[in-house]
């Protein structure tokens, strides 16, 4: 309850700035505007603060936060399909989806029980969205993520683009930031739903947004 009351509480402010500069473990890309840092206090520990960040010129401030985070049950590292952790570096934010709708300049999804993400390693699909209806899907659904069936967690989501260009088979798959339910993750970034929906506003493709996780 005392995380949820503090989600509420920075949701509810405006978008806060301040002359700060974020620690970045790796620098961002040049042309990112946006920068949403994810810290652990050690590799293996399953929570972590999440701050926002934005530059104006070359200089980075605090947009939001900091915000209570979970992260992967196994910490922060080198993700793959046989753990659970989440991956460290520093990956674009370019799309968005949820069972919910969501206010945002991100491209976003509405999903269904028709909606997966594919975990099936063996499938050229592997870490990517599909539609098929349950049961007639050219992979193994077993391996995959059904996010219309997620429940809450996956109210609203953005999507990690970690793996992603180019996909390599095994390295890991399915990784977001969204909604937590209070526990460790499987190796997305997991916060507070008022705080994700700010964040969502706040989100603006035409600025390169990158998580930094570490």
């Amino acid at each position: 309850m005392r995380r949820r009351s503090l989600g509420a509480t920075l949701a509810a402010a405006a978008l806060l700035t301040g002359a700060a500069t974020p620690a970045t473990a790796a620098a961002p890309p040049a042309d990112a505007g946006q920068l949403i840092t994810v810290r652990a206090r050690s590799a293996g520990d399953a929570t972590a603060v999440l701050t926002a960040w934005q530059r104006t010129g070359g200089e980075w401030t605090k947009a939001y936060g900091p915000i209570p985070a979970h992260v992967g049950k196994n910490g922060v590292g080198q993700a793959s399909e046989s753990t659970s952790h989440t991956p460290a570096g520093v990956w674009p934010l370019t799309e968005a989806f949820g069972i919910e709708p969501a206010r945002t300049r991100l491209p976003y999804r509405e999903v269904t029980t028709s909606d997966w993400w594919v975990s099936d390693v063996a499938s050229p699909y592997y870490n990517t969205h599909f539609t098929c209806a349950p049961g007639s899907c050219p992979f193994d659904e077993a391996a995959g993520e059904n996010l219309g069936e997620a429940g809450p967690v996956y109210a609203q989501a953005v999507v990690i683009d970690y793996n992603r260009a180019p996909v390599v088979p095994g390295a890991g798959s399915a990784f977001f930031l969204h909604v937590t339910d209070g526990k460790p993750t499987a190796g997305c970034v997991a916060i507070p739903k008022p705080d994700l929906e700010a964040l969502l506003r706040w989100l603006d493709p035409a600025k390169h947004p990158v998580i930094e996780i570490s």
